[in-house]
């Protein structure tokens, strides 16, 4: 037996100096009795009653403020160890510890740039076992491979270039230590992380580099330094700077052939360090690629709760209590006001937690109704919001996506910067996975390796453009096919507005700032889609023949006669009513209509105009056109971002 929050047992020993009080005052009342009223005439004038059930009272009182604080404490039962195990894969991390890795040509230096490298690598990937080597002019294995990352952590915190015995930059030394660790583990590939500055290295390096390549190790090479380079600090020299023989400062550059040379002949990759490229998502994508196993992960000791049952007799012994014949009234008022207070906040708090281990194991539709029902209940709007915000994520991982919609529009309503820009975010992943599936009936991948290129999509939305050309408009309301459309292009606009505004609080989130170049991309080869279709449309209309529409001879037509009779002609057209070549009028099944401007033109393109203008649907407008219109009038995608309860606009710098 163990207690989460054992500070709260310090509250026991109130209860007895309590019942001592109780005791002592009940004494000293008795003697001031006693001391007022002459013993001949107590029996007159004082009415005494039975004392046994206000010290029952008391009783039950004290045992049901002893419960309550026992609960607080939250009992806790051990029911084991449960080893973790996971897939994960080896990944180890060699980094260079030579004197030219303190060169300051990068700020605040190239030993501290490959350290903050180290951390963000141990974030990316949590269920690899990652080990560390240091090198220079020998190899030393310095962390093993573990899941335990923060004993990884703590061992480059601690690492600097005076853990290297002997300088230098013994490449050779490190790839063999790394091929021969790697190969202990008995798995067919790996991963070695190399970050160093690739100058001066020593050792026979394309031997060693063939092994691990027959070794099944894949080199991932990240330089660090500038090409530029810098002068080698050392306290020992004068002005503390290292000299060669000759007396000069000795600079150090990065070598980068060394660096790709490493990574090329393993089928690796190679970055530099600083450039703003994603090298924590560069080694993850290759190590994803590698084969996984099967490995014990950390231990975790299981506890099971017991303070709900200590809530149930407190309760009852509250009750008991308060019905009793007492007269502590003020002692059964704070009583009164503990339990409404302490106990629905302790279950409150209670089904939170359940809530937060249901999301957390994957259990998203049970985490769902936790979370809503904790938002419906919650007395506090800033709570409630964050209880929306548990809600969304978990209907959006179980592919709710209209109801994880709802939530976090309705956690937009938070006063907290953070739950505000986590709801921008998550409406953003919401409104494009919408959009996808009007389009493809089906959510967009979250697996890299799952992920659809431009050509997919192409074929997707040609795929909608040809359904659409080949059903036939209702009579009355909108094809489904337009609806498509039209609903893909605004779950994206506004998609794109809300990573905006995601932006605007953490401008540094690479995840919102990918989803709105990724949504863009896809929104600028939806509108090159919709005009190569516009022109495909143009060029399958038939064409007007040479002297269609002229008119003819015989039959009563106006105009019989000689063609050049300009008189005859007009005389022709009086008798139609002054109609002109190529009114409305004219054309088969138009008789009735009647030309609404002095231009002569019809009314039916003035009523097409204002009709578009309006917002109103135009029977003769295709949905393809709709819908390449409504992408028009929102491709201004260079708008302010959005702020709780409005919109922000500013003038359009480029209409892509």
């Amino acid at each position: 037996m163990s207690f989460a929050q054992p500070g709260w047992l310090v509250l026991l020993i109130l209860l007895p100096l309590i019942g001592i009080g109780a005791l002592l005052a009940s004494r000293l009342r008795k003697q001031q009795w006693e001391a007022f009223v002459a013993p001949r005439l107590r029996g007159t004038l004082l009415k005494r009653g039975s004392s046994l059930p206000r010290w029952v009272a008391l009783f039950f009182l004290l045992t049901a403020c002893a419960a309550i604080i026992i609960a607080l404490a939250r009992p806790q039962g051990d029911a084991g160890v449960k080893t973790e195990k996971t897939m994960g894969r080896n990944v180890l991390i060699a980094l260079d510890l030579s004197r030219s890795m303190r060169v300051s040509d990068v700020k605040p230096d190239r030993l501290a740039q490959a350290k903050v490298v180290i951390y963000e690598l141990l974030e990316a990937m949590p269920n690899e076992r990652i080990g560390l080597i240091g090198f220079a002019g020998d190899a030393y294995l310095y962390a093993p491979l573990t899941v335990d990352h923060s004993a990884v952590r703590e061992t480059v915190q601690q690492v600097d270039e005076t853990w290297a015995p002997k300088g230098g930059s013994d490449l050779a030394s490190a790839v063999h230590l790394a091929t021969e660790t790697l190969k202990k583990t008995g798995q067919k590939n790996n991963a070695l992380v190399i970050l160093s500055d690739g100058e001066k290295h020593e050792g026979d390096l394309d031997a060693m580099v063939a092994e691990a390549e027959k070794s099944g190790v894949y080199i991932l090479a990240v330089g660090v330094g500038t090409e530029d380079g810098g002068f080698v600090p050392n306290a020992d020299f004068p002005n503390g700077q290292m000299v060669d023989q000759s007396g000069k400062p000795v600079v150090s550059r990065l070598q980068a052939e060394v660096m790709r040379k490493l990574a090329a002949q393993t089928k690796g990759r190679f970055a530099l360090a600083g450039s703003g490229m994603d090298i924590p998502q560069m080694v993850k994508s290759v190590v994803q690629d590698l084969d996984a196993f099967e490995m014990k992960g950390r231990d975790r000791r299981i506890s099971i709760e017991f303070y709900q049952w200590l809530l149930f007799p407190a309760i009852l012994f509250l009750m008991i209590s308060i019905t009793a014949s007492t007269r502590w009234k003020a002692v059964k008022l704070a009583v009164l006001i503990a339990g409404a207070g302490f106990i629905p906040g302790q279950v409150q708090a209670s089904d939170a937690s359940h809530a937060k281990a249901e999301l957390i194991e994957k259990n998203n539709e049970e985490a769902q109704i936790s979370y809503h029902q904790l938002a419906e209940t919650a007395q506090n709007s800033d709570l409630a919001t964050r209880y929306r915000l548990g809600e969304a994520t978990a209907a959006y991982r179980s592919g709710d996506f209209r109801g994880a919609r709802t939530a976090f529009s309705q956690s937009l309503l938070s006063d907290s910067r953070e739950v505000q820009q986590n709801a921008h975010l998550g409406m953003g992943n919401c409104l494009f996975q919408l959009g996808w599936q009007g389009l493809s009936t089906e959510a967009y991948p979250n697996s890299p390796a799952a992920l659809p290129d431009l050509n997919r999509f192409d074929t997707l939305v040609k795929e909608m453009l040809a359904k659409l050309r080949e059903s036939e408009a209702p009579e009355e309301g909108e094809a489904n096919g337009y609806v498509r459309v039209e609903s893909l292009i605004t779950n994206w606009v506004d998609a794109v507005r809300h990573f905006k505004s995601a932006l605007v609080f953490e401008p540094s989130d690479k995840v919102a700032q990918q989803n709105r170049d990724l949504t863009i991309t896809y929104l600028k080869r939806l509108q090159e889609l919709l005009e190569e279709e516009k022109k495909e449309t143009e060029e399958a209309m038939p064409q007007p023949q040479q002297g269609q529409g002229e008119p003819q001879k015989g039959k009563g037509d106006p105009g019989e006669g000689d063609p050049n009779d300009i008189e005859s002609n007009q005389e022709g057209k009086k008798k139609q009513g002054g109609k002109k070549e190529g009114d409305p009028e004219n054309q088969p099944g138009k008789e009735g209509d009647k030309p609404d401007q002095k231009d002569g033109k019809g009314g039916k393109k003035d009523s097409k105009e204002n009709d578009s203008k309006n917002g109103e649907k135009d029977p003769n407008e295709s949905p393809a056109d709709r819908a390449r219109r409504i992408l028009k009038e929102n491709a201004d995608l260079e708008k302010g971002p959005l702020s709780p309860g409005r919109y922000e606009f500013q003038n359009p710098k480029e209409d892509w």
